[in-house]
């Protein structure tokens, strides 16, 4: 990973008193936020015992330290979330000066409301486990509903991804023949965002069942005969929705179909749904650590967050703004 992400104010020699610590949700995401920022990994052990408790060492002294702890809450969902609590646990009783959670991938994101009677509402559970464990401050990354910033009582701060996709899709594509399209009516304001920035139009997929038991039917509202379609979500799971949303955009005259995706959670046979449907390339970032079958699928490619990352880490101890980092494409 070149440094070319930084530049000016972000350029930095290794920031004292900051400590790296990494869980082993994605061990590579973490060496590269490492390498950009010059701070080695803070040394540590993790280990599972055979009825699967966690355990955990720091190898380093972290007295008075800022510690940042790089940790998706990604599959095994339960196993990386009580590897964090108990790292944040560990590191507060080492006497840590502050302790920031960067959560990549918040799991349970999708559990932060009553669908129904009689449910939980776990991102809030998780939220509070968080907090109680000891972390002072969250840095995570596309929430898949921003209200869950809310659900803590620390600061938190919830990053967007739209700077790298913007980028992304300016160096592949030509914008006068491009459309983003909202996979379902939950992520209009995402694609409206999207496309104010590329200036170009948007279109939404709506999907409904006739009747109990009947197969969904997606609809297209807006013209999508002759564009490029882009289609934008927070989270691709099974991958159902948008091989839907590529088959109607196909229906409806498009040129093509693409996607750029957040967090490619890629699910038992999503990969393989997706290498077989009408989705020309699918743009994953690396919050969630690729699977070998998901590298290998022809369509679908990584695009690298640690930059993006390790600016709001470097603002964050420096005590910056990082809602600066959006200010521009």
């Amino acid at each position: 990973m070149s440094f070319d992400a930084f530049d000016g104010e972000d350029s930095v020699n290794p920031p004292p008193n900051l400590k790296l610590v990494a869980g082993n949700s994605n061990r590579p995401l973490a060496a590269e936020i490492s390498e950009l920022l010059k701070v080695p990994l803070t040394k540590s052990h993790v280990e599972t015992f055979a009825d699967k408790e966690v355990f955990v060492e720091i190898h380093e002294n972290v007295r008075g330290q800022h510690c940042f702890i790089i940790q998706s809450t990604s599959f095994p969902a339960n196993d990386n979330l009580m590897e964090l609590l108990v790292l944040i646990d560990c590191l507060k009783r080492a006497s840590a000066k502050r302790i920031t959670a960067v959560i990549p991938y918040f799991g349970y994101a999708r559990q932060d409301r009553k669908p129904k009677p009689r449910t939980p509402i776990t991102a809030k559970l998780v939220a509070n486990l968080i907090e109680r464990a000891g972390a002072d401050r969250v840095l995570t990354l596309d929430l898949h509903a921003g209200q869950i910033q809310g659900f803590f009582d620390i600061p938190t701060d919830n990053l967007y991804a739209a700077p790298v996709i913007v980028r992304d899709i300016r160096g592949r594509f030509d914008t006068d023949d491009l459309m983003v399209v909202s996979p379902d009516a939950g992520g209009v304001v995402r694609a409206r965002e999207l496309a104010n920035r590329l200036q170009v139009p948007i279109a939404i997929c709506n999907k409904w069942r006739e009747a109990p038991g009947k197969a969904s039917i997606m609809s297209v509202i807006g013209d999508v005969a002759g564009k490029r379609c882009i289609l934008l979500d927070d989270i691709v799971d099974s991958g159902g929705t948008l091989v839907s949303a590529a088959d109607a955009l196909m229906a409806g005259g498009a040129i093509d179909v693409h996607a750029y995706i957040t967090h490619g959670v890629l699910s038992g046979g999503a990969a393989s749904k997706i290498r077989n449907s009408h989705i020309k390339s699918l743009f994953i970032t690396d919050t969630i650590l690729p699977t070998e079958v998901v590298r290998a699928a022809r369509n679908i490619d990584v695009l690298p967050i640690a930059p993006l990352l390790a600016k709001a880490i470097l603002r964050t101890f420096r005590e910056q703004s990082v809602s600066g980092l959006f200010d521009s494409d």
